[in-house]
């Protein structure tokens, strides 16, 4: 007599079930294995290519106005000229966001002033100016005070600085956006002797860069 062997619908669904999972397991580690590969090898440049933030320096900055309209409102002009320079041999950089204004004893005394967004290549070296203004903006009471004392000292400090965003580009890979800070003192002659015109400073000063 032979035998005759037979498998429930109940197994045969338990098969199939064990084939699928089987089968979304293999998919989910190649997936797995493709994308770590990706990270892999975009972590394996960055470390060997290493990119060095940008380098600013100041170049000329005068002031032409400086003056309070009331006790507590601050009307200025400054003209500002920046070089930038990319220090890296095989790393471009996207400035997309650049925002300047001038600040003075911890008081920002120009709105900002928006640059046009650029790219610099390879060792590639750029001028940056800038207009920068601001008409009826509140100061401090004791702002007056503190001019008049850098007067007498003969001496007047004023920081330069710049806000943005930038993206590191390697051969056809382009990271996501950095946002980077530049700050930039100039110091200028002052006092009550000084002949009329802008106060100038141009000591071609490196500038503080974070990213």
């Amino acid at each position: 007599m032979s035998q005759v062997f037979s498998k429930s619908p109940k197994h045969c669904g338990e098969k199939q079930t064990l084939n699928i999972d089987k089968h979304y397991k293999k998919l989910f580690c190649a997936l797995s294995t493709f994308f770590t590969s990706i990270l892999s090898l975009i972590l394996l440049i960055w470390l060997l290519l290493h990119p060095s933030k940008p380098q600013f320096s100041l170049r000329e900055a005068d002031i032409y106005q400086l003056n309070l309209s009331t006790t507590h409102l601050l009307n200025s002009s400054v003209q500002l000229t920046l070089l930038s320079k990319n220090p890296n041999q095989k790393v471009g950089i996207y400035y997309d966001e650049l925002q300047v204004y001038a600040a003075y004893k911890g008081q920002q005394i120009t709105v900002d002033s928006y640059l046009p967004p650029f790219y610099q290549g390879h060792q590639d070296t750029n001028l940056l100016t800038a207009s920068l203004v601001g008409t009826g903006l509140p100061v401090a009471a004791s702002f007056g005070y503190e001019v008049g004392r850098d007067q007498t000292a003969g001496k007047l400090v004023l920081n330069l600085k710049m806000n943005g965003k930038l993206r590191w580009k390697v051969g056809t890979w382009v990271s996501g956006k950095y946002r980077f800070n530049v700050n930039c003192v100039a110091v200028m002659d002052f006092g009550p002797t000084l002949p009329t015109g802008p106060l100038s400073s141009k000591q071609g000063t490196q500038c503080s860069t974070s990213v």
